[in-house]
């Protein structure tokens, strides 16, 4: 039986990340130009949220609601999941069924190393699968 793999070797490392006073519209940029889904919030080096492309999506397509003046603050989660580079595959995936959560940030040290998604869970899982039942 092989060991259970860290998420480091399935996450994102060094993902992008958007200020929590930054407009929403920046944080739409971001998305579009990188083809990402999830942005780690930042006030300051301290994580304090995530916005996804679904919560950019609910909040522009609210009537009168103009991009360039809601802050990415308005629209993140300030609950996110956060785990260390070690942590056993298995352990984020279960907590990311749990909660039903889309992503999973990777901090060390208090920093944010890396991000881990249910698309780098796919990746995990074909992976995984390929090795074990060749």
């Amino acid at each position: 039986m092989k060991a259970i793999p860290p998420v480091q070797r399935y996450m994102t490392p060094a993902p992008h990340t958007v200020g929590n006073d930054q407009p929403l519209a920046k944080a739409h940029e971001i998305m579009r130009e990188f083809g990402i889904r999830h942005l780690p919030v930042m006030h300051g080096n301290r994580l304090v949220g995530v916005v996804s492309d679904r919560d950019v999506a609910i909040i522009t397509a609210l009537e009168d609601v103009n991009p360039t003046l809601i802050t990415v603050e308005d629209a993140m989660t300030s609950d996110v999941l956060t785990v260390g580079p070690d942590t056993p595959l298995d352990e984020v995936a279960a907590l990311m069924a749990e909660r039903k959560a889309g992503s999973v940030v990777i901090e060390q040290n208090h920093k944010v190393v890396g991000i881990f998604t249910t698309v780098d869970g796919m990746t995990a899982l074909a992976d995984l699968l390929h090795a074990r039942l060749r």
